[in-house]
């Protein structure tokens, strides 16, 4: 390795996040894969990592605190991160659970928002998928807003994780959309203090494996226009080659997965110019968890946040 570069160790890689962060570590120019620690595959070759001979190891907090890795990531269930974070003291520890996303000891890593204090940083708690979309789509509106904005959302089925159930079984989920915990969902509580303002949150799943699409309407305080806006978002975003801003044109979740950043369009003002909609598109598995976690480490480690982020038709 080059002097700069970082090694990860992932614990819980045998889920969807896992995989999907081997593969973006095994294109990452400074960062190696260090472990991949899993309690059902141990043993078993690591994907994209064979060449390599990486295997597999036990995810047993006391073995994974042995290991060396400049960093690890946290892929286990909410709930499930705090042997690890006590026995891992002494490292690197990004989070995907929700575990520390309301502990202040630990930043917040929206990574276009909160850059400067993840530079360095030690104990990174990795925004959720519903709450990374809708804060992206709010943050530039936070001092024109009147009342509380409603997030309206529907993500793939990836999105309930790997284990069976109702939310991931195409049999229950059919051809339509399922409505679920429409009433203090976790992301809803997230996306509320973290903005510093009450959010509603509606969230509902689908029959496609990966993507979020979410649908804000909010207030204003005082009357704007669609091209006024346009100009906000494209204020809010200017360096990001992640955060694209379409304007009135409405993003797709179709046209979003495999892509590690976010899409930000379907702009419209209402006819008294204070009643709004903007729409956002993540992949859920990626800028909604994984490539925002590289995000993270590279800003963390001193890299630029986009470092290994090759905008994916850039790689077919």
């Amino acid at each position: 390795m080059c002097k700069g570069d970082f090694t990860v160790g992932i614990v819980g890689a045998r889920g969807h996040t896992g995989l999907e962060l081997i593969r973006l570590i095994d294109q990452h120019p400074n960062a190696r894969l260090s472990f991949a620690a899993s309690r059902s595959k141990s043993g078993q070759p690591v994907p994209l990592m064979g060449d390599y001979g990486l295997t597999y190891v036990g995810a047993d907090p006391g073995e994974v605190s042995l290991l060396k890795a400049d960093a690890v990531v946290l892929a286990v269930p909410d709930g499930a991160t705090g042997d690890y974070v006590q026995a891992l003291k002494d490292t690197a520890v990004l989070d995907l659970s929700s575990d520390h996303r309301f502990d202040d000891s630990w930043v917040y890593g929206l990574s276009e928002h909160n850059t400067h204090s993840l530079i360095g940083a030690k104990k990174i708690s990795n925004p959720g998928c519903y709450a990374t979309a809708v804060q992206l789509a709010l943050k530039p509106l936070m001092n024109m807003l009147d009342g509380t904005p409603h997030a309206f959302g529907v993500s793939g089925y990836s999105g309930a994780g790997a284990t069976p159930s109702p939310r991931n079984d195409l049999g229950v989920l059919g051809n339509g959309i399922t409505p679920y915990k429409l009433v203090e969902h976790t992301h809803e509580k997230e996306i509320s203090r973290h903005l510093g303002r009450a959010v509603r949150f509606s969230p509902h799943v689908a029959p496609f494996f990966r993507g979020i699409v979410v649908t804000i309407q909010a207030r204003l305080k005082a009357p704007t226009s669609a091209e006024q806006l346009i100009d906000l978002y494209q204020d809010a975003y200017p360096s990001s080659g992640l955060i694209r801003v379409l304007g009135e044109r409405v993003p797709r979740v179709q046209e979003i997965a495999l892509d590690f950043g976010a899409e930000i369009g379907g702009i419209t003002v209402g006819s008294d110019g204070m009643d709004i909609a903007v729409v956002c598109t993540i992949d859920n598995l990626l800028k909604g968890a994984a490539s925002q976690a590289i995000q993270n480490l590279n800003l963390a480690f001193g890299f630029e946040s986009e470092l290994g982020l090759v905008r994916q038709e850039a790689l077919v």
